[in-house]
């Protein structure tokens, strides 16, 4: 009975591949062998496909023992990959301690070793580890423990950055404190004469106990994957020291090794907690309408459809869209806008942003987990653990570079003792000291650092990155091709000209043209609906509307025949076109869409509607020049003389019309093999084809909207172009940073090396220089945090 009750609650399984399986009847024993074993709850076989699923309990029995069981009935097993995939978990850890790229990358091969797990990728620049597995999660836990890290279960966005405890949660902390009080202790009784053996004493208790984190970290890498580390390389120079006498060295290389750790443990955390911070915009609880009632609830409890009641100064807590109420909203957080933004019936709004001086209802679009904010914290945090060209470079430099200066090491250890008859002890000392030099830690850091603070500081101005590549590639543009709808211009049709024609009033011209358009969808009609509702004037009833395909439309209003549309529509009835001969083409040239109104006999006025170029984008065009951008060039579906007028007027150096998607691939093409690297500026979504051919990709306005935010390598998140030039300036100054702390990390390694040749080095000269390289490299990094716009 116990065994039923415990086949209930099992849903641990396997499925192995048998070989060896020569008849149905083998198979079933086997499968009835299987079930007689503690621990099994049920072993199904199937003959045909030479499988068999098992049904386990893991606190009673292990794969390897089953395997083993199958292999001792004369078969053999191995795990199902297609099974494995197919019934493995993905799990998010938060990964403590992470203060060494070099580390991390070791950290993640063990995980993939470990049995149960399928695969690991550790994301160094926003700690987190992503894991696809069957093994029990507490397992990976202990075995991350072992390896002298802590992880816990990623809970989301909503666990918020507990900015005092960035140092006290440091494990670094105590040890640091530990091996200074020793030190200074030790340092003390050696003044006073005290025994001889007193200091040594307080020596070894600082370096046992200041290196106790370093030491454990170390061996489990070396255990458990095979290799040594910084921590290693520290415990053979510490006990070298030690060997040697040297009690006092040996305690002061763990205090400044452990410092140094400390702080970059601290400097670390507080870049990749910059964006994080971010959900400390985002309130905890909302006050929701429902049934009729007003209550407070936790957002993780608000369902997509509830109505949120937001009052003036009030942050709002979800992705909504406003349903009643008209007011301002801040939007900085999400797009980077200075200035608050009207919003009514309708209106999308943002979860983080704040309401400002009207209350509004909103329903709800997105649960907590799914908004805005949640969705670029992750696209953020995922770009910051990509590899940019110069970090792969980097690494692959390191590989070399450590083995190397080991050997160097252990050859002055022996040679100058075997071949100059010097003393053993003297350069056994420097090599130890060689030995806390080959480190490559400052190296390896030295490019995510910079990465990872650029694209933070990139996501608070409203532009999201996808990866460092992206970033890099922005600084090296030749060309910014645009899209023009919606790009560089505002995406919706204005009118822009009415011109009376036979002395009607404007207003009567446009009563009429509103009364025939609000039976057209046509976009053109929703401008002149739109003009008019704005201008107050109120349109007439329409009676017997009529459309003529391609040409325009018209109806009966207060019984007499009205028509709006082409000039081609009035030609075609044989009207006299002289009076609008030269006005039309002239309205045209400069880039707008004419359309005539009149009636049977006449025409009585022109209305012209544009897309309007957007505020800023000569200006952007013009910062692009600025920074040295070889070309621009818009590419648009629209005709030659719009196309014409909309580019003379952004300042565009070229433009290609009446293109189809397939068209801007090509042309696309053209560039790129003439100018190599070229930014494709589009919406996201319409443009996707050209977009994903470019060096970048980069739509525009896409705060909200899912399917741009995930087309684009890059995307503005709010309507502006000028954040182009920020980007740009942002990569050169991120490139900029990132070749100062290559140059900063090998040239004080390469200065302390130097320090061989004479005999000069010393362990802690050693430790200070490589730790506090590791510090500068890190703090250089960190000024790109602070960069929003620049000069």
């Amino acid at each position: 009975m116990s065994k039923m009750i415990r086949i209930a609650d099992l849903s641990d399984s396997i499925t192995f591949r048998i070989k060896g399986f020569d008849c149905m009847d083998c198979a079933a024993q086997m499968g009835r062998a299987l079930e007689q074993m503690p621990g099994v709850a049920a072993a199904q076989t199937n003959y045909l496909l030479g499988k068999a699923t098992v049904k386990y309990d893991p606190a009673q029995i292990t794969v390897d023992h089953l395997i083993k069981a199958i292999k001792n009935m004369g078969y053999t097993a191995e795990e199902d990959s297609a099974a494995v995939h197919e019934s493995c978990l993905n799990t998010t850890l938060r990964i403590t301690g992470m203060d060494c790229a070099d580390c991390a990358s070791r950290l993640e091969q063990h995980v993939k070793r470990l049995p149960g797990v399928e695969q690991a990728r550790v994301n160094f620049g926003a700690a987190k580890m992503e894991i696809k597995h069957q093994a029990a999660i507490a397992e990976i836990l202990t075995a991350i423990r072992k390896m002298g890290y802590t992880g816990e279960v990623d809970a989301g966005y909503r666990k918020r950055v507990d900015e005092s405890s960035i140092w006290n949660s440091n494990q670094h902390a105590l040890p640091t404190l530990i091996s200074l009080a020793m030190l200074a202790l030790g340092l003390a009784a050696e003044r006073m004469s005290q025994p001889a053996l007193l200091p040594t004493v307080i020596f070894l208790l600082g370096i046992v106990l200041g290196g106790f984190v370093q030491a454990r970290k170390g061996i489990s890498v070396l255990i458990h994957a095979h290799e040594l580390d910084m921590n290693i390389l520290m415990i053979i120079a510490v006990i070298g020291a030690a060997a040697i006498g040297q009690f006092e060295e040996a305690v002061t290389v763990v205090f400044l090794f452990s410092l140094g750790n400390a702080l970059q443990v601290y400097t670390l955390d507080k870049t990749r907690n910059s964006i994080r911070a971010l959900m400390e915009l985002t309130p905890a609880q909302a006050l929701v309408r429902r049934n009729g009632s007003d209550i407070t609830l936790p957002v993780e409890e608000i369902q997509i459809g509830d109505i949120l009641m937001v009052r003036p100064g009030e942050k709002i807590a979800m992705d909504g869209r406003v349903v009643e109420g008209v007011s301002s909203v801040n939007q900085a957080p999400i797009t980077g806008e200075s200035l608050p933004v009207a919003k009514t019936r309708g209106d999308k709004v943002y979860a983080g942003t704040i309401n400002q001086n009207g209350a509004l209802e909103i329903e709800t679009t997105h649960l907590s987990q799914d908004n805005t904010m949640a969705r670029i914290i992750n696209m953020v945090e995922e770009a910051q653990g990509q590899r940019a060209p110069s970090q792969q470079f980097v690494d692959r430099f390191a590989r070399y570079y450590t083995p190397v200066v080991i050997a160097a090491a252990f050859l002055v250890a022996l040679l100058p003792p075997l071949l100059l008859g010097q003393s053993f002890q003297k350069w056994f000392y420097e090599a130890m000291a060689m030995l806390l030099v080959a480190c490559p830690c400052a190296l390896i850091i030295s490019t995510p650092v910079a990465i990872v603070s650029a694209i933070g500081s990139a996501a608070r101005s409203g532009v999201l990155i996808k990866g460092g590549r992206f970033l890099e590639e922005m600084g090296a543009l030749s060309l910014i091709a645009f899209d023009k709808t919606g790009t560089l211009t505002v995406g919706k049709p204005e009118v822009t000209d009415i011109l009376s024609l036979n002395g009607y009033p404007v207003e009567t011209i446009m009563a009429l043209a509103a009364a025939i358009e609000s039976r057209s969808e046509h976009p053109l009609a929703a401008a002149i609906i739109d003009y008019a509702r704005d201008k107050g004037i109120e349109a007439s009833t329409v009676t017997s509307f009529a459309a003529v395909p391609g040409l325009g439309a018209g109806g009966f209003i207060e019984e007499r025949f009205y028509q709006i549309g082409k000039s081609q529509l009035f030609s075609d009835q044989g009207m006299d076109m002289g009076a609008i001969h030269q006005k039309v083409p002239d309205l045209q040239n400069s880039g707008k869409t004419v359309m005539i109104l009149g009636d049977r006999e006449n025409m009585i006025g022109i209305i012209a509607v544009a897309d309007n170029l957007r505020d800023n984008s000569r200006a952007a065009v013009e910062s692009l020049k600025r920074l040295g951008i070889e070309k621009t060039i818009m590419l648009t579906g629209d005709n030659q003389s719009t196309a014409r007028a909309i580019a003379a007027r952004a300042g565009i150096d070229e433009f290609k019309a009446d293109l189809m998607p397939e068209d801007k691939v090509a042309v696309m093409n053209e560039m790129l093999a003439q100018y190599k690297k070229v930014a494709m500026v589009g919406d996201g979504v319409n443009d996707a084809p050209a977009m994903a051919i470019s060096t970048v990709g980069i739509a525009m306005g896409v705060a909200g909207t899912d399917a741009a935010l995930e087309t684009a390598d890059i995307a503005l998140m709010a309507d502006d172009l000028t954040k182009l030039a920020y980007a740009v300036q942002l990569s050169r100054k991120t490139l900029q940073i990132i070749r100062q702390n290559i140059s900063i990390a090998l040239l004080i390694k390469g200065l302390i090396l130097l320090l061989v040749i004479p005999g000069w080095l010393t362990l802690w000269l050693a430790v200070a220089g490589d730790m506090g390289c590791s510090l500068l490299v890190t703090l250089n990094g960190m000024r790109l945090l602070r960069v929003k716009h620049l000069a």
